[in-house]
Formats: structure tokens, sequence, C-alpha cells
């Protein structure tokens, strides 16, 4: 059993924003090797994404940018199984490798998250977060730095691995196929798996579609949709008005209000709309 698990961080609500990238390359079942950086994001902080991870501007002035480091990454990943913890890291490789220009890594992703949901029945609609996983399963780790939470994807999918009898080959076939089951209100409100499985989003500010298009996108990605920001919230879509130029009572009451949940420790993230359409569109 041989893959690699990466984790990143970003500095602001644009998932290309990367300040800190982890790897763990898992050899015959188990984590060999560890790698970590900072990345310099060439972009801004915000306040929101520091308060979690701890990284700001005065990190990473010395950091490399991603261009510095692509090719130990290409090296790392280049014809491996690439796990991460839902696809929010892998749209963020994505879309920051686009913003400079660089090639697509030719490497295989596997969804950790999806993983878990189908490998303990525990987990399939619900309390599929890294931390909570990591958690029940006793691994303990330092959540929301690159490295430790790349660790605790690892152990995850060598743990998923063990208790199926799964290969991950066999994984990697069977998470390529969606809508397969019921898995409670998800199954009615949009399709059974997907990028965005079990997520419950909410929409805020203008959107370049319809309010009723951005509904149907995201349940055909998996995801619930709600009108307002609650306790269940996973995902604030905020339209592309430049959301980090918004201060204090500028944003909408949604996106401030998420802006506090995540403040007090809630496991929400907040997304442009660019962004969210790229996550359903799998990239």
């Amino acid at each position: 059993m041989d893959f690699v698990a990466v984790d990143v961080e970003t500095a602001n609500e644009d998932l290309s924003s990367i300040c800190q990238i982890g790897v763990v390359l898992v050899e015959g079942g188990k984590p060999s090797s560890g790698w970590e950086s900072l990345v310099n994001p060439e972009d801004d902080f915000s306040g929101i994404n520091v308060s979690i991870h701890g990284i700001d501007e005065q990190r990473v002035k010395d950091a490399p940018t991603l261009p510095a480091i692509y090719d130990g990454l290409e090296r790392m990943f280049c014809g491996r199984v690439v796990v991460s913890h839902t696809g929010f890291d892998r749209a963020s490789l994505r879309l920051a490798s686009t913003k400079y220009a660089l090639s697509p890594i030719d490497c295989e992703w596997l969804d950790s998250a999806r993983l878990a949901r189908r490998a303990w029945p525990q987990f399939a609609e619900r309390g599929y977060g890294l931390a909570n996983i990591a958690s029940a399963l006793g691994i303990q780790f330092r959540h929301h730095d690159a490295l430790e939470d790349a660790k605790a994807c690892a152990e995850i999918v060598i743990r998923a691995i063990a208790d199926s009898g799964t290969a991950i080959e066999t994984w990697l076939e069977q998470l390529k196929h969606k809508g397969r089951g019921s898995r409670g209100s998800i199954a009615r409100t949009g399709s059974s798996d997907g990028p965005l499985a079990s997520e419950v989003v909410v929409f805020t500010g203008a959107l370049s579609i319809s309010r009723i298009k951005a509904a149907d996108l995201a349940a055909q990605a998996g995801a619930a949709v709600a009108p307002g920001v609650t306790k269940n919230t996973t995902l604030l879509v905020v339209g592309d008005q430049d959301i980090r130029r918004l201060a204090g009572h500028e944003k909408s009451s949604k996106h401030r209000k998420a802006e506090a949940m995540i403040m007090a420790g809630a496991p929400l993230r907040i997304v442009t709309e660019s962004d969210f359409q790229r996550l359903v569109a799998g990239e």
C-alpha cells in the first residue's frame, strides 16, 4: 500500500492562496517520510484564516513561492496516488498551479473523507471532518498545521484500508462512481456522492448565475443547500465581488455570521463563487 498524503493551508478565502504545504509518503502501509514548507502566496492574508492556522505575512515573507517548490512536489506526486481530506486541497493545488501557469502534476487523486464515509457507517452522513474522524480513531495531531493534517489523513486511509479489507486500488475504482445508495437527507437533496457530498451549502452576495442554478450545481455535486447559515452549515459561497475588500458590516449578515462561527471553532469554510464552480466540476 503506497500513496502520498497532502494538506495545504491558505492565506485567505481564495483557494489558490496557499501559504503552507505538508506531504507524507506512505510505503508498505506505513508513513516513511514527511515534508513541509511555508509558501509565500504573494497574496493578502485574511484575519479569519490567520486565526485558524497562525500563519501571517511575517512568517512567509522569506518563504519560497509555489513555482520554487513545484519541481519537488512533482517528484513526490508524479505517477502516485495522492490523498487529501475532502477536495479542497486538490482544488487549491490546481488553482495555484494555474495562477502560475504551471502544468498539472500527473497523479491519481483520492479523497480520504469520501473513503471514510464508505468504510465506517458512523461517518456516512456526518462527522467526517478530519478532526472528528481522527478523534474517533484515537489519532493525535495538531490540527491546521499542514504536515500534521497530512499525517492524520494518511493514518485515516491506512486504518480504513485495514478495517475494510479493501485495497487502495479498489477504493479508487469505487469512488469514481457517483450516486450509489441512499445517504438520508443528502440523498433527497443532492446526489449520494460527489466532490461536495454531505456538505451543507449556503449562498450569499451577487452570483454570476441564478441561485436556483447554483443550488442545482451544489446538489448535483452531493451537497445539501440551505437558505441561511446555521450550526449545520459547512460551506458559505460568496459572490465574486472581491470579498477580501469587503469589511465589517459591508459584508452580508450570512458572511459575518459565518466568520463569527469560524472564530468560535465551527468546521465551516468560506469560498468564492468561482472556486465553488471549480469544486463542483471536480477540478
